[in-house]
């Protein structure tokens, strides 16, 4: 059984089990999160898709950590202009358990 569901902006495909990186979740470590956007079930049945969400389906996960992705360096300029501008920027993140999904 799999389901997708929606945060951050962004859509992820999960099953229970599955250990995930999404965009940083104001929540502690050790903290149960729930996910009501859940877009799509796969089972053995066949899939539901929801409009725009299935009604009554949940993800239910575990947060495992919050942290900072590694870095990446930004780097722009113009030519013939003598301007230029260097940059790093780490991405903040929250890494999750699937736990359960409820249809």
């Amino acid at each position: 059984m799999y389901a997708v569901i929606e945060t951050g902006g962004k859509q992820y495909q999960v099953s229970e089990g599955d250990e995930i990186f999404i965009e940083k979740l104001p929540v502690e470590a050790d903290a149960a999160v729930s996910f009501d956007k859940v877009i799509a079930i796969g089972a053995e049945s066949g899939l539901t898709v929801g409009t725009p969400y299935v009604a009554g389906a949940t993800v239910e996960a575990k947060v495992l950590k919050n942290g900072k992705a590694k870095k990446i360096t930004v780097f722009t300029y113009k030519p013939k202009k003598g301007e230029k501008t260097k940059m790093g920027h780490r991405q903040p993140y929250t890494k999750l358990k699937i736990e359960a999904i409820k249809a």
